[in-house]
């Protein structure tokens, strides 16, 4: 059981382990990095918390725990990884101007963990809290979902600590979303002396383009949309491969099904040809269903709060899809995730992390 001084709230303390985490810069897929990145969280934990944080080591890099002790109650849920490489940093310095926070990573997702961070300092007794702020989220989250899973049905509630909504409203419903991966065989020979003796795997691409565009169900909120194509060598050669990259965002488990079942069943045009498919919706959908509570706990905190369904999963739609309660979007009030001109307002903070503070009191007595 963890107990500590519990702490005002400071927009000048929490700008300075947002920066400290920024300056790090931690890309997903680097594991030296986000080696760096794990050990500056754990720092910022222990500091601001007391007790010790833990790191989970792992092939993507580590994951950092931290336990208030007792009876888990809440899970605390983020990560530490961006999608940005190493050197943004140089191009775009940590600032802060007019009011806004800008810097590789303020919006997804490092603001949201500071803040966290900060609303749970204001709490004396941090008993039931347990903190996982995982290395891959960016990637798929692959070497964190176990954990992830295994933490949430512990804990019986899950705060997501992704940035917040257009507005600032927070994310009660995701789709799920994966990606897969359409690979083409065929046979090269020369485009001149004898075309008719290749087998062209651009054209069976062009056509199995055509028939993953049709798997789409913008009524049933499915969208299948490829994304990246690749095919031939060189501007003489029938093109012995392809392979064709798709983005895919379901509503419901019945429509993963289904397109996880049309991809299977792909079939070849030209004759000779030969398909083979990767990859899978690997995040389940995120009911709305699975918020509901939380969401009227947050609106009694904080009223006039929008309830919003997004189509950009988290690792929140692994934890809503064991049925254990789940709240997302509570992170920074901003904007432009993944782009150059991500931003997080100054303005929103103190009053996220006091969301933060009454959640979680609110979930420990209820």
């Amino acid at each position: 059981m963890i107990s500590h001084t519990a702490v005002p709230l400071s927009v000048g303390a929490m700008l300075d382990d947002l920066r400290t985490l920024v300056e790090l810069e931690s890309p997903s897929g680097d594991p030296t990095a986000l080696a760096g990145s794990a050990e500056a969280v754990a720092g910022i934990l222990e500091n601001r918390l007391g007790g010790r944080a833990v790191l989970v080591e792992g092939e993507a890099g580590p994951h950092v725990h931290w336990s208030g002790g007792g009876e888990p109650r809440v899970l605390i849920l983020g990560h530490h990884d961006t999608v940005f490489p190493l050197g943004t940093l140089e191009r775009r310095p940590f600032a802060v101007e007019e009011g806004r926070v800008t810097g590789p990573g303020v919006f997804d997702m490092l603001g949201g963990l500071v803040q966290a961070i900060h609303g749970l300092a204001a709490l004396e007794d941090l008993t039931g809290v347990e903190i996982l702020v995982t290395c891959d989220e960016e990637n798929g989250s692959h070497t964190s979902r176990d954990l992830i899973e295994e933490r949430a049905r512990a804990c019986g509630a899950a705060l997501v600590f992704e940035g917040a909504a257009e507005g600032g409203g927070l994310k009660t419903g995701r789709k799920g979303c994966g990606t897969f991966e359409v690979l083409i065989t065929g046979q090269a020979s020369h485009a001149g002396l004898e075309p008719e003796a290749g087998v062209n795997a651009l054209i069976e691409a062009a056509h199995q383009v055509l028939r993953i565009d049709a798997m789409s169900r913008p009524e049933a909120g499915t969208t299948v949309t490829p994304t990246i194509a690749s095919a031939g060598t060189q501007s003489n050669v029938v093109p012995a491969e392809a392979t064709v990259v798709v983005d895919v965002r379901v509503e419901s488990g019945d429509e993963k099904d289904r397109v996880e079942a049309a991809f299977a069943a792909l079939a070849p045009h030209v004759e000779g040809a030969v398909i083979e498919v990767r990859g899978g919706v690997s995040r389940p959908p995120m009911p709305e269903s699975a918020a509901v509570d939380l969401f009227a706990m947050a609106s009694r905190l904080l009223p006039g709060i929008e309830a919003v369904a997004v189509g950009g999963g988290s690792d929140g739609n692994f934890t809503a899809a064991l049925e254990v309660p789940t709240l997302d979007g509570l992170g920074a009030v901003g904007g432009g995730a993944h782009a150059d001109h991500e931003y997080l307002l100054v303005e929103s903070m103190v009053e996220r992390a006091i969301l933060v503070t009454g959640l979680v009191a609110a979930i420990r007595t209820a």
